[in-house]
């Protein structure tokens, strides 16, 4: 009778398993289904509506632009070889976008650090943003390309000077968001802090960095995106291998179709960028950074 008792609970509770990740499959399958009708179908259908505007506009006789169909056709080389390498600049997509993103993480890691700890100097200091914030705001006004003569003058040098005009390009909404996030920590949080008197170290990495991580994280998301494109123009002017001399290289010889396909990854690969921070941010602050 036990024997018998036993075995009905058994399958019972195998019959409940069962059904419960059936449950569980179907809630995914809704879920990926949700994402795909509210996220990715609606995109889809915009793209098919601008490519088949593109190409009824494009594809008149009097167009000076190529239709869609006409730019795959003339670059179907560089879609299908992104890294075949000729030699010198003559090389493919995916090198020329690997050279700037280099420029990129150099430049942009550089100005994280400085601006992260100039925005926490203004945002703790009230004499440093009553003395350097004045500077700030005239400094950030200044167009990205108009740093790039007086970097070449002082660098001598292409790679150094693109570099130098990420990172004087990316600081500023680094040091800005920084700076407003410390000075928003609550009260609150600062009087428990005085009252357990808690070292200043600790305070640094308990209070004040997870209080300020969200304007931080926000800061970071608008610095890659101008650090980006800073490089992009940067490279039109300073040559060798990367996309925005690829542009320009590309404008001189009249390859209009390539200018658009470098146009469409320069765009997908600044969309990375920002997805990609947004996602550190989300992971670090827990959800409480804008992603």
């Amino acid at each position: 009778m036990s024997h018998s008792s036993a075995t009905s609970q058994a399958g019972y509770t195998s019959s409940a398993t069962g059904t419960d990740t059936r449950k569980t499959a179907s809630q995914r399958f809704a879920q990926i289904s949700n994402y795909l009708l509210v996220r990715v179908v609606p995109a889809l259908m915009m793209i098919t509506l601008l490519v088949g505007l593109w190409e009824i506009i494009c594809s008149r006789p009097d167009s000076n632009l190529p239709s869609a169909s006409q730019v795959i056709e003339e670059t179907i080389y560089l879609i299908e070889n992104p890294f075949y390498d000729n030699g010198g600049t003559d090389v493919g997509m995916g090198w020329q976008i690997l050279a700037s993103l280099k420029r990129v993480a150099v430049g942009y890691t550089l100005a994280v650090i400085a601006g992260v700890a100039l925005g926490i100097l203004v945002g703790q200091s009230l004499w440093a943003m009553r003395g350097l914030d004045p500077i700030f705001q005239v400094l950030r006004t200044v167009p990205p390309l108009a740093w790039l003569p007086l970097s070449l003058a002082g660098f001598q040098d292409s790679h150094p000077s693109a570099i130098f005009v990420i990172f004087i390009t990316s600081i500023w909404p680094i040091i800005i968001n920084t700076s407003v996030g410390v000075r928003n920590i609550p009260m609150d949080y600062r009087n428990v802090a005085r009252v357990i008197q808690l070292p200043g170290w600790q305070y640094f990495y308990k209070i004040m960095l997870p209080a300020a991580a969200p304007y931080i994280f926000s800061g970071l998301r608008i610095g890659v995106g101008l650090s980006w494109l800073a490089i992009v123009a940067a490279e039109m002017l300073v040559g060798g291998v990367g996309i925005g001399f690829f542009i320009w290289d590309a404008w001189n010889s009249s390859r209009i179709s390539d200018i658009i396909l470098a146009l469409i990854y320069v765009g997908l690969v600044g969309f990375a960028l920002d997805r990609l921070v947004a996602l550190v941010g989300h992971l670090v602050t827990r959800g409480t950074s804008s992603g």
